[in-house]
């Protein structure tokens, strides 16, 4: 199989935690892409046209797109109910929460898109402000849950790690930590495990 990343998309960096946190990232091989808006990169559309990070590709040439589709596939391909709850109200939870926080990482990227790349005279401040309240609404929203901070590891709370980890790499200047003390702890903790800080971005 291979993965096409950057190690600066926070989509890819789930899918990187997920794959060593199942045991199959020594079954996968890395391939770096550069995909950015207003640049061209035919080769990488034809495997797929939305220009997005990352895609799975298997042996068989078959392509899996979208972060959280890619995670299912693997949390099935190690046995299934992993990451993933395989049924239950705790699986329609888990789904949801990744879902809202998928949300949130979109909406980072615009702002990063609108306020490092859009010529500055044609920002649309309102509009980029905007997305980052969602987000922020999104941290408080799960900094007061902790039934979700503290039960076993999945991909909603690796998706939370991924979110964090981005606001620390393109927004340090947001003080999430300090509005936010429990998602710091939260933060704090997954970061003892090998496969948040292998996959870590690089310096800015």
């Amino acid at each position: 199989m291979k993965l096409t990343f950057s190690p600066a998309s926070p989509f890819a960096r789930k899918v990187r935690i997920a794959a060593i946190e199942l045991g199959l990232i020594d079954q996968i091989e890395l391939t770096t892409i550069t995909v950015a808006p207003g640049q061209a990169n035919a080769e990488y559309e034809k495997i797929n046209p939305l220009k997005k990070l990352p895609v799975l590709i298997l042996d068989s040439g078959d392509v899996i797109l979208d972060s959280y589709v890619i995670a299912e596939y693997l949390d099935e391909l190690a046995g299934g109910g992993r990451l993933i709850p395989a049924s239950g109200p705790l699986k329609w939870k888990v789904k949801t929460e990744h879902s809202l926080l998928q949300g949130m990482l979109d909406s980072m990227l615009l702002c990063r898109y609108e306020n490092a790349m859009r010529p500055e005279s044609l920002r649309w401040k309102v509009w980029s402000d905007d997305h980052w309240n969602r987000v922020w609404s999104g941290m408080a929203r799960f900094d007061s849950d902790a039934a979700m901070l503290s039960r076993p590891l999945d991909i909603a709370q690796i998706a939370l790690t991924c979110v964090l980890g981005y606001a620390d790499f393109r927004f340090a200047d947001r003080p999430w930590r300090k509005a936010f003390p429990n998602l710091d702890a939260f933060h704090q903790k997954m970061l003892e495990r090998s496969s948040v800080k292998i996959s870590l971005p690089p310096p800015a």
